[in-house]
């Protein structure tokens, strides 16, 4: 469920297709997250789960499962 909804968030804040996100895909070279979509990103992921991201992990986020595994290691 986790992914699913980070993907639906990815999908509207950077817009990208669907299809081309996957746990793997890395966030600046292969969906063309910069700067500004990073920021963006966090703050809408941040409103959907109800939680502050660190800017240390922020920048430890190089993939779509870096932003699954912080976030369901935030829930446990």
């Amino acid at each position: 469920m986790t992914f699913e909804k980070v993907r639906d968030i990815i999908v509207d804040t950077i817009n990208c297709g669907e299809e081309e996100i996957t746990e793997t895909a890395n966030l600046k070279d292969d969906l063309g997250m910069d700067s500004l979509d990073a920021m963006e990103l966090s703050m809408a992921i941040e409103e959907a789960f109800g939680l502050t991201i660190e800017e240390e992990a922020l920048k430890k986020f190089d993939t779509v499962k870096d932003i699954i595994d912080y976030l369901e290691s935030r829930a446990a």
